[in-house]
This record gives C-alpha cells, structure tokens and sequence, in this order.
C-alpha cells in the first residue's frame, strides 16, 4: 500500500496552524525592522549609544541577576519564546502531525537532516582552524520560522495548506532539537542543587496546571523562581521555559463549566502575541547589531573561517539536508507526494529552512560570547546566508506562486455553504 505524505491535515488543525503563522508574520516584519534598526544604529556615528545600551547592568546582583540588558533578553525574554516552543511540541505530539508515525516521519527526519548536515558542513570548514572555531558548529543549525514566514509574506506566496502544515511542524521539531543542543552542549558550571531546588517550583507550577488552575498570580511566581533556579544552576535559562511548556496540558479536563479550550492554547493565545511581537524582536535588536567596519571589516568578517562555515551551512547545507533526507525517507518508504505538491515545492521550502536566526543567534553567543571578533563575524554571516537563503527560496517559489494561487482556491472553495471547504470533506 502506498501512503501518500505532505496530504492535508484536518480542518481544525488547518485553521490553527494559519492563526499560528499570521502571528508569526507579524513577528517577522517586526523582527526584521528591529534587526535593521540594530544594524544602522550600531553603524552610525551613535554606535557607542547602542552598545552602551545593551551592555547596561540592571537586576539584583545578590542573586547573581545583574544582568545587561542583552543578556536579560537572550535568557529572559527568550525563556518566553520556548515556553511557547515547549507548548507547541506538547500539542504537535499529543494532538498534532506528530502524534501519528506516518505522517511525522518525514518532517522529523527532514529536522533532523536539516541539523546534522548543516553542523558537517561547519565542522568541515572549520577543521584546519584553532579548535575554538569549533565551538560554533551548532549555530546554522536552526530555522527561524518567524523570518521565513516574513520572506513568504514580501513575496507574496500562497503556499498550500500541506506545505505551510510541513514548514511549522520542521520548526517545531527544530527547535526541540536546538533546545537539546543548548541544554547538553552550551551549558557550564552545572551547580546540582541549584538545579534540584528548580524542580521544586517545577512540581508546584506542574500539579496547578494539571489541576487546570489558571491564576497567573499563583503560576507567573512558580515559573519566575523555576526560570531563576535553572539560571543559577548552570543550565541556560531558555530551557527552563520549555521544560514550564511540557508541563502544562494540552486538553481540558472534560469536567462540567471548564472553558472549551485547553490550558496550552489558552496560553498560547495570550503569550503568542507578546512572543512575537515583543520578546523576539527586543533579543534580535539587541544581538543583530554588529560594527561592520565598512568593507574591509566586511571582508575580514566573510573571510573568516566561522562565518565562511555558516553561509555555506545554512546555504547548502539546510537545503541538502532538508530536502535529501526528505527525498530518501519518501523514496525509501514507498510513499507518493500529495498531488497538490511537486518535488520543486519542497526545494523550494527546504532553501527557506536556510533562514537562521533568532536561535542561531543565541547559539552565536552561547559559542563565542557576547562582543568578541568571532561572534561578531557569525552574526555577520547569519545576516549573509540567511538572506542568500531568502533570495533563492524566494526565486523558488515566487515561480510556482500560479500553481499554489490555484491550490488556494481549491482549499477555500465551499460549494455546500457547510462553513468547510469541500476539499477538506473529502475521504
């Protein structure tokens, strides 16, 4: 029997995922003008007011909270970021694409494809160098839905409901494998008692939520004090968010009066919004400014064995990465594309994961520290490929937008009056 992969999802799940992507749209646009703001302003004649800012201690230093302001938005604002990442994944292997083998085959071994390639890629032309460029193997590893979905929104495509489905499913396995990254590879000074005092609001916060309790008063100090310990403790402080996000559940209990939607969507819908709209492009602002130095700083940057690596890793290696491993496991398995889809499609899609950047951002830091001449040539590079990466993609799919204006029409089409497109009737 032949299983046909990248078929459309359900109604409900269709819908969802496109409330999903317009907020991350949104957050896009305001991630690239923030990440533009950050570039002209660190390269004016005001630089020094720009990195004066970010550098700026505030917080308590007793306990070990005196943090810049970039620093709070990389491990605060960011915890944000995968709380919602953590809440994603909960829901895509409980009630989403993942929670069924066939279908979750492909994007988690184009994810996984899509990390392991890229890292090769780096480790390759990086190997001949002093082994601290080394360190930053892992930062063309991820992709930035946020910035993708920015890239498709200026260029005007009208990617089907299977493709778009595709794309947010490869972000969010991603990201668990970036969370993993981070937590196994970057974190230093593991202090344990810190990290078992964590599990002490941890358990608090999780026995409320599995309760269904709602209180933010009661949750918001529970996963404040879970954030802080984990920082204290060694492990980057993001983690500390997904670990809040697993915690909370996807279904509502089922008992009488219980609002319909659950407590993951419940805070999906209240935290999306400031994710995307706020905390992301507060840490792209304040980790995209880098001093180019004109052209030759430029050319200093680009020559570089770490930024030479990521361009190409998440130039080449994202796109070979992705759409290989895409092509062996569909080949391999006996499975047909969906016939609203073509091989060129996910070329296309697989040269969009090349867009890196809040994450790998993060991982930039975590590599070299903040403000040293390596890290500062990787945000250089990350700003390169990710926007090499967007023109080819764009050219891509900019070329079967007729096609995908079709599927669209298709996927809208309602000849019943039932409120459900008839294509998503359709055994």
């Amino acid at each position: 029997m032949t299983t046909t992969v990248f078929s459309r999802s359900s109604y409900p799940e269709y819908r969802r995922i496109l409330s999903i992507l317009r907020t991350e749209t949104v957050g896009g646009a305001l991630l690239l003008g923030a990440t533009v703001i950050a570039l002209i302003w660190a390269n004016s004649p005001a630089a020094d007011g720009y990195f004066a800012l970010r550098d700026l201690k505030i917080g308590y230093e007793p306990w070990h909270l005196q943090l810049s302001l970039g620093h709070w938005a990389s491990d605060g604002l960011l915890a944000v970021f995968f709380f919602l990442a953590g809440l994603e994944l909960k829901r895509e292997f409980v009630a989403g694409e993942l929670r069924k083998p066939a279908r979750a085959v492909v994007p988690v071994a184009a994810a996984v494809g899509g990390v392991l390639i890229p890292a090769l890629i780096y480790v390759l032309f990086n190997l001949g160098s002093a082994s601290e460029t080394l360190k930053g193997w892992a930062i063309p590893t991820a992709t930035d839905i946020a910035f993708a979905l920015a890239v498709l929104a200026v260029i005007n495509t009208h990617l089907p409901a299977a493709l778009r489905t595709f794309l947010l499913t490869l972000a969010v396995v991603d990201d668990l494998i970036a969370i993993g990254i981070i937590a196994f590879f970057y974190s230093t000074g593991i202090q344990p008692l810190m990290l078992l005092a964590a599990l002490v609001p941890l358990a608090l916060f999780t026995f409320l939520v599995q309760k269904r309790i709602r209180s933010w008063y009661l949750l918001l100090p529970l996963a404040v004090a879970t954030w802080g310990l984990v920082h204290a403790s060694g492990i980057h402080a993001t983690v500390a968010g997904v670990l809040l996000g697993f915690a909370v559940p996807v279904f509502n209990s089922g008992r009488k009066g219980e609002p319909a939607e659950g407590l993951a969507e419940h805070f999906e819908h209240r935290l999306r919004p400031f994710s995307a709209g706020f905390a992301v492009p507060v840490f792209a602002f304040f980790s995209a400014g880098v001093a180019l130095g004109g052209f030759d700083g430029m050319r200093a940057a680009l020559t570089d064995p770490v930024a030479v690596g990521i361009v190409a890793a998440l130039v080449l290696g994202k796109a070979i990465g992705v759409f290989g491993t895409t092509f062996l496991v569909t080949k391999t398995t006996r499975a047909s594309l969906d016939s609203s889809i073509a091989w060129i499609d996910l070329f296309g899609l697989a040269l969009l994961a090349g867009i890196g950047f809040t994450v790998s951002l993060l991982i930039g830091e975590l590599s070299f520290g903040t403000g040293s001449a390596h890290n500062d040539h990787a945000k250089v590079a990350i700003l390169a490929g990710s926007l090499t990466a967007a023109l080819l993609a764009a050219v891509v799919l900019r070329a079967r937008n007729r096609r995908y204006r079709l599927v669209q029409a298709e996927e809208q089409r309602d000849d019943d009056g039932d409120g459900v497109p008839d294509v998503f009737n359709r055994a």
